[in-house]
């Protein structure tokens, strides 16, 4: 009979794991013995950066992503990130060490009192198998749950003593987890999209999640539909630069409101109605307009304010609905992208960074203050082209884009902020380690500025503890062995930018910005 280190190791394989994040502790040291030929183990030195890493790598790749904790010390490191994960609809698994269950009554050094309990409400499955034998199984349903729309992350909780024990191979399941909407529900949202004079799409995380940017493409331009990217959608949804793109909508219901005040009928997908940042009244969208919904996500069609909605796979959805809508022609205008005076701006920098980058590079962003200039100077225009962090925790980038550059090929820019790239500095180690090709680029404007940006919500002049001067980038990234530079003058912009995008491996701009 195998161990269930074997068998583990075979639903690994089954469900096409190479490699696992991980920081690792005592109670993991079984788990990590005799690892198979050719699986990579992939080191955090915390364990926010390993979970970040492994959204990225998942999200970009299209494959689930396997994470390795320590007991609750190490699960606690990481909530932020595994929270984050959740919002993404990554589908990560985590496994968990505990301490040997012979001496789990005696309240052991580094074990967990509630191991299910401690993730929750932010995995979709958490378990402790009640038998060493079980521990295969649960990590099959853990995978199939992880993978099986809408995506997320599961945790599973594995005593030390178990992964010797013997056990039988599991059943390994090859199943389809795709639901397609049903004809009836496609037909409801064409009709409402027929019987409209000015129609609009709204395309949210979601879009992306299920491949379905080239549907949304044809969906737009067979109806003539404005299209609008959902409030803090966290994937690319639709080419920016296309004439029918309209922009991005904030996360306040009026300005909502009032954007979507020329259209007659509003098909939002993969998104909610709406992601909201500060409180608000009236009417979620235009009185007179009628409001349709599709997505994957049961929730977003249970939290529906009003309207219709269906469920089901959203990418196959706007396919339908590419095919059975009565065409029109697109009447508005293009957007029109800023073009910024030469200066030390974010905006400025951004439309540099737009017009040297490499053709297919991805851009990973977490830079709050700079949010808007990115809208406005810096169109992605590729499918799997962008990546950011849905719940909007700091921290998650840095290393987000780490497991981005390993999930495929091209080239990755991830703009930070300054506070933001502290939260997981250490994430440059792995970036080395693993050669990721990342150009890191800092827009540093020495403070916590989308804090002191926003607290006019709250009527304040003054936010405290928001001073990040004094922070020498440069160092940091050499300390951990990755090369780079510090521009803080216009005339040194574009060739820092060229120096750092030519680079075949880890580097770092440290750009001040007023």
């Amino acid at each position: 009979m195998p161990t269930v280190r074997e068998a583990a190791f075979r639903v690994f394989e089954h469900f096409g794991v190479d490699r696992l994040f991980g920081n690792p502790g005592s109670t993991e040291l079984p788990m990590l013995k005799a690892l198979p030929e050719g699986f990579r183990y992939v080191l955090g030195l915390n364990e926010a950066v390993v979970v970040a890493m492994a959204d990225g790598f998942a999200r970009s790749s299209g494959t689930p992503a396997l994470v390795n904790l320590h007991s609750s010390a190490g699960t606690g490191h990481s909530l932020g990130n595994l929270f984050t994960a959740y919002k993404n609809n990554a589908p990560v698994v985590v496994t968990a060490g505990q301490q040997a269950r012979s001496i789990l009554p005696h309240d052991p050094f580094l074990f967990a009192e509630r191991p299910t309990e401690f993730p929750r409400p932010y995995v979709k499955y958490a378990v402790e198998p009640a038998r060493a034998e079980d521990v295969p199984l649960a990590l099959v349903r853990a995978f199939v749950t992880a993978l099986t729309p809408p995506m997320g992350p599961t945790f599973v909780s594995i005593p030390v003593d178990d992964w010797d024990r013997e056990c039988e191979w599991p059943a390994l399941p090859d199943l389809h987890l795709c639901a397609v909407p049903d004809a009836t529900g496609i037909e409801r949202l064409s009709a409402v999209l027929d019987g409209a004079e000015q129609p609009a799409l709204i395309l949210g995380t979601g879009v992306a999640n299920s491949g379905g940017w080239g549907a949304a493409l044809r969906l737009a331009e067979r109806t003539g539909c404005a299209v609008w990217a959902a409030p803090y959608a966290a994937r690319e949804t639709f080419p920016e630069d296309h004439p029918q793109f309209a922009g991005f909508l904030p996360a306040w219901r009026d300005k909502i409101r009032n954007l979507l005040q020329p259209y007659d009928a509003i098909l939002v997908a993969g998104a909610p109605v709406f992601t909201y940042h500060v409180e608000g009244s009236g009417p979620h969208w235009p009185e007179h307009t009628r409001l349709i919904a599709l997505s994957d996500d049961p929730q977003h069609l249970a939290s529906l304010p009003g309207g219709s909605g269906v469920l089901g796979n959203v990418a196959d959805g706007l396919a339908q609905l590419a095919e059975r809508a009565n065409e029109r022609a697109y009447p508005g205008e293009p957007r029109l992208l800023l073009d910024p005076e030469p200066a030390m701006t974010a905006a400025y920098v951004l439309k540099r960074i737009a017009a040297l980058r490499p053709k297919e590079a991805v851009i990973v962003e977490e830079a709050p203050t700079a949010r808007g200039p990115v809208h406005d100077t810096l169109p992605i225009t590729r499918e799997g082209g962008f990546y950011t962090c849905a719940s909007g925790g700091l921290g998650y980038s840095l290393p987000g884009a780490i497991g981005v550059a390993l999930g495929q090929k091209d080239k990755v820019i991830a703009i930070l902020g300054d506070g933001s790239a502290m939260y997981t500095i250490q994430g440059l180690f792995s970036a080395r380690e693993e050669q990721a090709n990342v150009s890191f680029v800092i827009l540093n404007n020495s403070g916590y500025a989308a804090l002191t940006g926003f607290a006019g919500e709250f009527g304040m002049n003054t936010v405290p503890g928001c001073d990040l001067s004094g922070i020498d980038f440069v160092r940091l990234a050499e300390a951990q062995g990755l090369p780079a530079r510090q521009v803080d003058e216009v005339e040194a912009l574009d060739a820092a930018l060229e120096w750092s995008f030519q680079q075949a491996g880890p580097s770092l701009l440290d750009v001040r910005i007023a």
